[in-house]
Protein backbone atom coordinates (compact mmCIF):
# COMPACT_ATOMS: atom_id res chain seq x y z
CA UNK A 1 0.00 0.00 0.00
CA UNK A 2 1.67 3.34 -0.80
CA UNK A 3 1.97 6.30 1.80
CA UNK A 4 -0.64 9.34 1.40
CA UNK A 5 1.70 12.39 -0.53
CA UNK A 6 2.78 15.13 1.53
CA UNK A 7 1.26 17.82 0.11
CA UNK A 8 3.83 20.61 -1.08
CA UNK A 9 3.98 24.00 0.44
CA UNK A 10 4.24 25.27 3.81
CA UNK A 11 0.45 24.51 4.20
CA UNK A 12 1.04 21.04 5.43
CA UNK A 13 4.05 21.64 8.01
CA UNK A 14 3.52 23.15 11.22
CA UNK A 15 6.82 25.50 12.46
CA UNK A 16 8.16 25.15 15.36
CA UNK A 17 10.76 28.33 16.43
CA UNK A 18 12.57 27.58 19.68
CA UNK A 19 14.13 31.42 20.49
CA UNK A 20 17.26 30.56 22.78
CA UNK A 21 17.03 34.32 24.46
CA UNK A 22 20.85 35.21 25.47
CA UNK A 23 21.21 37.60 28.29
CA UNK A 24 24.84 39.32 28.37
CA UNK A 25 25.19 40.80 31.79
CA UNK A 26 26.96 44.58 31.71
CA UNK A 27 30.10 44.90 34.52
CA UNK A 28 28.50 46.15 37.36
CA UNK A 29 29.60 50.28 38.04
CA UNK A 30 31.08 51.14 41.15
CA UNK A 31 29.33 54.23 42.69
CA UNK A 32 31.57 57.22 42.41
CA UNK A 33 33.06 58.21 45.66
CA UNK A 34 32.04 61.75 47.13
CA UNK A 35 34.58 63.61 49.50
CA UNK A 36 33.07 65.24 52.03
CA UNK A 37 34.81 68.11 54.30
CA UNK A 38 33.75 68.69 57.71
CA UNK A 39 34.45 71.88 60.05
CA UNK A 40 34.71 71.01 63.23
CA UNK A 41 35.25 72.65 66.80
CA UNK A 42 36.19 70.78 70.19
CA UNK A 43 37.03 71.32 73.77
CA UNK A 44 40.16 69.12 74.19
CA UNK A 45 40.47 68.57 77.80
CA UNK A 46 38.91 65.27 77.93
CA UNK A 47 40.36 63.96 75.01
CA UNK A 48 43.74 62.23 74.12
CA UNK A 49 44.43 64.42 71.49
CA UNK A 50 42.61 64.23 68.14
CA UNK A 51 44.81 60.76 66.81
CA UNK A 52 42.23 57.72 67.11
CA UNK A 53 43.86 55.10 69.83
CA UNK A 54 42.16 51.95 71.07
CA UNK A 55 40.80 52.27 74.31
CA UNK A 56 41.22 55.94 74.74
CA UNK A 57 38.94 58.82 74.42
CA UNK A 58 40.02 60.74 71.11
CA UNK A 59 38.30 63.57 68.56
CA UNK A 60 38.76 61.12 65.56
CA UNK A 61 37.68 58.08 67.42
CA UNK A 62 34.03 59.65 68.57
CA UNK A 63 34.03 61.80 65.46
CA UNK A 64 34.43 58.46 63.36
CA UNK A 65 32.20 56.06 65.30
CA UNK A 66 28.76 58.75 65.32
CA UNK A 67 29.70 59.22 61.46
CA UNK A 68 29.46 56.05 60.79
CA UNK A 69 26.20 55.67 62.58
CA UNK A 70 24.75 58.21 60.64
CA UNK A 71 25.93 57.28 57.34
CA UNK A 72 25.84 53.61 58.10
CA UNK A 73 29.20 52.53 56.70
CA UNK A 74 32.71 52.97 58.43
CA UNK A 75 34.29 56.10 57.92
CA UNK A 76 37.50 57.44 57.82
CA UNK A 77 38.93 60.72 58.96
CA UNK A 78 41.88 62.85 57.54
CA UNK A 79 42.87 66.12 58.87
CA UNK A 80 44.28 69.47 58.39
CA UNK A 81 45.99 68.90 61.78
CA UNK A 82 46.08 66.29 64.61
CA UNK A 83 46.10 68.06 67.75
CA UNK A 84 48.14 66.78 71.26
CA UNK A 85 45.78 66.06 74.53
CA UNK A 86 44.30 69.00 75.99
CA UNK A 87 44.69 71.32 72.56
CA UNK A 88 41.21 72.53 71.69
CA UNK A 89 40.05 73.66 68.00
CA UNK A 90 38.03 76.25 66.93
CA UNK A 91 38.07 75.65 63.40
CA UNK A 92 39.70 72.16 62.74
CA UNK A 93 39.28 70.92 58.74
CA UNK A 94 38.44 67.09 57.92
CA UNK A 95 37.48 65.09 55.04
CA UNK A 96 36.38 61.48 54.76
CA UNK A 97 34.31 59.49 51.41
CA UNK A 98 31.32 58.28 50.98
CA UNK A 99 29.24 56.18 48.69
CA UNK A 100 26.28 57.58 50.04
CA UNK A 101 24.40 60.53 49.26
CA UNK A 102 25.40 63.78 51.90
CA UNK A 103 22.45 66.77 52.92
CA UNK A 104 25.22 68.74 54.53
CA UNK A 105 22.58 70.91 56.86
CA UNK A 106 20.94 67.86 57.26
CA UNK A 107 24.09 65.75 58.36
CA UNK A 108 25.01 69.00 60.59
CA UNK A 109 21.88 68.26 62.56
CA UNK A 110 21.72 65.05 63.14
CA UNK A 111 25.08 65.04 64.08
CA UNK A 112 24.56 67.69 66.77
CA UNK A 113 22.35 64.60 68.34
CA UNK A 114 25.00 62.02 68.26
CA UNK A 115 28.01 64.01 69.09
CA UNK A 116 29.40 64.05 73.13
CA UNK A 117 29.00 68.26 73.73
CA UNK A 118 32.51 68.94 73.88
CA UNK A 119 32.48 68.40 69.57
CA UNK A 120 30.86 69.95 67.48
CA UNK A 121 30.42 69.77 63.62
CA UNK A 122 29.58 73.52 62.09
CA UNK A 123 29.73 72.69 58.65
CA UNK A 124 29.48 69.93 56.18
CA UNK A 125 29.68 70.31 52.32
CA UNK A 126 30.94 68.22 49.25
CA UNK A 127 34.17 69.08 47.64
CA UNK A 128 36.44 68.20 44.56
CA UNK A 129 37.81 64.77 45.05
CA UNK A 130 41.17 66.75 44.87
CA UNK A 131 40.56 67.91 48.19
CA UNK A 132 43.02 67.20 50.85
CA UNK A 133 42.64 68.14 54.30
CA UNK A 134 45.71 67.65 55.09
CA UNK A 135 48.11 67.89 52.20
CA UNK A 136 45.42 71.09 50.55
CA UNK A 137 46.04 73.30 53.27
CA UNK A 138 47.75 76.52 52.78
CA UNK A 139 48.51 77.49 56.01
CA UNK A 140 47.15 77.04 59.39
CA UNK A 141 46.52 79.34 62.38
CA UNK A 142 46.64 78.66 65.82
CA UNK A 143 45.91 81.30 68.93
CA UNK A 144 47.36 80.56 72.45
CA UNK A 145 45.51 82.54 75.21
CA UNK A 146 47.43 83.75 78.85
CA UNK A 147 46.37 85.97 81.15
CA UNK A 148 48.43 88.44 83.12
CA UNK A 149 45.30 88.34 86.07
CA UNK A 150 47.06 88.43 89.66
CA UNK A 151 44.51 86.45 90.43
CA UNK A 152 44.91 83.41 87.24
CA UNK A 153 42.36 82.90 84.76
CA UNK A 154 38.24 82.88 85.37
CA UNK A 155 36.79 80.12 86.55
CA UNK A 156 34.49 79.57 83.04
CA UNK A 157 38.32 80.15 81.36
CA UNK A 158 40.63 77.86 83.60
CA UNK A 159 40.31 74.96 80.40
CA UNK A 160 40.97 77.48 78.27
CA UNK A 161 43.46 80.29 79.46
CA UNK A 162 47.05 80.04 81.40
CA UNK A 163 47.87 82.57 84.07
CA UNK A 164 51.30 83.89 82.95
CA UNK A 165 53.16 85.84 85.49
CA UNK A 166 51.71 89.90 85.77
CA UNK A 167 53.97 92.56 83.93
CA UNK A 168 55.48 90.79 81.29
CA UNK A 169 57.28 92.87 79.20
CA UNK A 170 55.27 92.62 76.03
CA UNK A 171 57.51 94.57 73.53
CA UNK A 172 60.01 92.29 74.15
CA UNK A 173 58.14 89.13 73.72
CA UNK A 174 56.92 90.60 70.22
CA UNK A 175 60.84 91.28 69.25
CA UNK A 176 61.66 87.88 70.29
CA UNK A 177 58.74 86.97 67.99
CA UNK A 178 59.63 88.63 65.16
CA UNK A 179 62.95 86.87 65.07
CA UNK A 180 61.30 83.71 64.05
CA UNK A 181 59.56 84.40 61.24
CA UNK A 182 60.50 82.73 57.68
CA UNK A 183 61.65 79.66 56.25
CA UNK A 184 63.59 78.01 59.24
CA UNK A 185 64.97 74.67 60.46
CA UNK A 186 62.46 74.63 63.56
CA UNK A 187 64.33 71.58 65.27
CA UNK A 188 65.29 73.26 68.90
CA UNK A 189 61.34 73.93 69.14
CA UNK A 190 60.10 70.43 67.65
CA UNK A 191 59.87 67.31 69.24
CA UNK A 192 61.62 64.80 66.72
CA UNK A 193 59.59 62.57 65.06
CA UNK A 194 61.35 59.79 62.59
CA UNK A 195 61.21 60.74 58.82
CA UNK A 196 59.70 64.36 59.81
CA UNK A 197 61.08 67.14 59.00
CA UNK A 198 61.37 70.18 61.14
CA UNK A 199 61.82 72.86 58.12
CA UNK A 200 58.59 75.00 58.33
CA UNK A 201 57.74 78.30 57.36
CA UNK A 202 56.35 80.80 60.19
CA UNK A 203 54.63 83.30 58.87
CA UNK A 204 52.73 84.98 61.59
CA UNK A 205 54.09 85.18 65.24
CA UNK A 206 52.59 88.00 67.05
CA UNK A 207 50.40 89.55 69.99
CA UNK A 208 47.68 90.87 71.21
CA UNK A 209 46.53 91.78 74.70
CA UNK A 210 43.31 93.12 75.37
CA UNK A 211 43.33 94.44 79.62
CA UNK A 212 44.22 90.84 81.66
CA UNK A 213 43.90 88.64 78.16
CA UNK A 214 47.01 88.13 76.23
CA UNK A 215 47.06 86.28 72.83
CA UNK A 216 49.60 84.70 70.89
CA UNK A 217 48.58 84.69 67.37
CA UNK A 218 50.90 82.07 65.30
CA UNK A 219 50.57 80.88 61.32
CA UNK A 220 52.53 78.75 59.14
CA UNK A 221 52.19 76.35 56.42
CA UNK A 222 52.66 73.66 58.23
CA UNK A 223 53.82 73.07 61.96
CA UNK A 224 55.60 69.89 64.16
CA UNK A 225 54.81 68.16 66.88
CA UNK A 226 54.68 70.57 69.80
CA UNK A 227 56.04 73.65 68.13
CA UNK A 228 53.45 76.11 68.95
CA UNK A 229 53.71 75.68 72.10
CA UNK A 230 57.33 75.45 72.37
CA UNK A 231 57.43 78.96 70.52
CA UNK A 232 54.95 80.47 73.22
CA UNK A 233 57.05 78.56 75.89
CA UNK A 234 59.92 80.24 74.65
CA UNK A 235 58.80 83.74 73.82
CA UNK A 236 57.01 83.76 77.51
CA UNK A 237 60.40 83.18 78.88
CA UNK A 238 61.90 86.56 76.99
CA UNK A 239 58.21 88.71 78.50
CA UNK A 240 59.50 87.12 82.10
CA UNK A 241 63.14 88.52 81.68
CA UNK A 242 64.48 85.30 81.89
CA UNK A 243 65.79 85.12 78.31
CA UNK A 244 66.90 87.72 75.72
CA UNK A 245 65.23 88.83 72.02
CA UNK A 246 68.61 87.56 71.07
CA UNK A 247 68.84 83.85 72.59
CA UNK A 248 65.59 82.78 70.88
CA UNK A 249 66.82 83.71 67.75
CA UNK A 250 69.67 81.96 68.07
CA UNK A 251 67.71 78.82 68.68
CA UNK A 252 67.32 78.81 64.87
CA UNK A 253 71.19 77.45 64.50
CA UNK A 254 70.57 74.53 66.33
CA UNK A 255 69.68 71.23 64.94
CA UNK A 256 68.25 69.04 67.80
CA UNK A 257 65.56 70.03 70.68
CA UNK A 258 66.51 72.57 72.93
CA UNK A 259 66.21 71.68 76.61
CA UNK A 260 66.19 75.83 77.72
CA UNK A 261 62.83 76.14 75.84
CA UNK A 262 60.14 75.28 77.60
CA UNK A 263 56.30 73.51 76.26
CA UNK A 264 53.80 76.23 77.25
CA UNK A 265 50.54 74.21 79.09
CA UNK A 266 48.44 72.01 76.26
CA UNK A 267 45.10 73.90 77.34
CA UNK A 268 46.00 77.55 76.42
CA UNK A 269 46.16 76.28 72.41
CA UNK A 270 43.69 76.11 69.79
CA UNK A 271 43.89 75.59 66.50
CA UNK A 272 41.49 78.70 64.69
CA UNK A 273 41.49 78.23 61.29
CA UNK A 274 43.04 76.43 57.89
CA UNK A 275 43.34 78.24 55.07
CA UNK A 276 43.16 76.82 51.51
CA UNK A 277 43.43 77.44 48.20
CA UNK A 278 40.76 77.51 45.17
CA UNK A 279 39.35 74.35 43.86
CA UNK A 280 41.93 74.58 40.55
CA UNK A 281 44.46 74.87 42.60
CA UNK A 282 43.65 71.56 44.22
CA UNK A 283 46.25 69.36 42.88
CA UNK A 284 49.06 71.89 42.82
CA UNK A 285 49.17 72.07 46.13
CA UNK A 286 48.61 68.80 47.43
CA UNK A 287 51.99 68.01 45.37
CA UNK A 288 53.77 70.75 46.57
CA UNK A 289 52.92 69.86 50.13
CA UNK A 290 54.49 66.32 49.60
CA UNK A 291 57.58 67.82 48.52
CA UNK A 292 60.23 67.88 50.64
CA UNK A 293 61.76 71.28 52.08
CA UNK A 294 65.09 72.53 53.14
CA UNK A 295 66.26 75.28 54.02
CA UNK A 296 68.13 77.91 51.36
CA UNK A 297 71.72 77.82 51.85
CA UNK A 298 71.85 81.18 53.20
CA UNK A 299 69.73 80.55 56.32
CA UNK A 300 71.40 77.01 56.63
CA UNK A 301 74.82 78.19 58.38
CA UNK A 302 74.83 75.64 60.70
CA UNK A 303 75.17 72.43 58.50
CA UNK A 304 72.22 69.84 58.49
Amino acid sequence: MSKPAVPSGSAGFTHIYQEIAVTVEEPTQQPVAIRVRLDISYDGTDFIGWAKQPGLRTVQGVLEESLGKVQREPIQLTVAGRTDAGVHAEGQVAHFETHTEVDGPKLVHRLARFLPKDVRVKDVRVVPAEFDARFSAIRRHYAYRLTTAPYGAQPLQTRHIVPCRPGVDLAAMREASRKLLGLHDFAAFCRRREGATTIRELQRFDWESDGDLLTAYVSADAFCWSMVRSLVGGVLAVGEGRRTPEWIGGLLHERERSSAVTVAPAHGLSLIAVDYPADADLAARNAETREVRTVPAAEDCCGG
